[in-house]
């Protein structure tokens, strides 16, 4: 993964359980909105909070996100980083990303639905003064995420979603909401409609 100072760069993390058109959707509109040179897809070896048995092999994740993110382009990177480094909990991961690449803006992606239960997360304030947060709607959770916890404790570093190209020169904190065409795929849907009991 190249990234050199100067640099706008998405980091948009998950499990990726399968990689599906939402999280595309999610990636490009942060790419068209921040106006980002790159997303990087940061495939988890494990989401901590989430059962591991539910959980493909990380090899077929990073098929299904690889993907999903060639539609987008060679501005689309998926990275296994978080395996290789030997990082559980996002925080540690971002840390090491900024350690390793100075002068590198980056701006943490995410779906609303995440931001949900980002409250949850190890460290997550950390990663709020880490680096800026892009929040992207997804259905089902605009209202939950609008009044989740990390939305109040920060409401004072929100930035309109029409200054969201200014977002990954800023300092941190500061986040955006963005809305835009909702696409109503999510994994644990997949998953469902895989299952031998599904009835399809």
């Amino acid at each position: 993964m190249i990234l050199t100072p100067g640099m706008k760069v998405g980091l948009f993390g998950g499990s990726f359980n399968p990689a599906h058109e939402g999280h595309a959707h999610v990636a490009e509109t942060a790419m068209r909105r921040l106006g980002l040179d790159r997303v990087v897809w940061l495939v988890s070896p494990q989401n901590p909070l989430k059962d591991a048995r539910d959980s493909a092999p990380l090899a077929e994740r990073m098929a299904s996100a690889q993907a999903q993110a060639r539609v987008g382009g060679p501005s689309m990177i998926v990275s296994d980083f978080e395996s290789r480094a030997g990082v559980v909990w996002t925080v540690e991961t971002l840390r090491l990303l900024v350690a390793r690449h100075p002068g590198v803006h980056f701006v943490w992606v995410m779906g609303s639905d995440n931001l949900a239960g980002f409250h949850r997360w190890r460290g997550w304030t950390d990663i709020m003064r880490l680096m800026p947060v892009a929040v992207i709607a997804r259905p089902g959770s605009q209202l939950d995420s609008r009044t989740a916890p990390a939305a109040a404790r920060f409401a004072a570093f929100r930035i309109p979603a029409e200054q969201a190209g200014l977002l990954p020169t800023l300092a941190a904190p500061a986040w955006t909401y963005l809305t835009a065409p909702l696409n109503p795929l999510s994994s644990t849907a997949i998953r469902a409609s895989k299952r031998p009991d599904a009835g399809w």
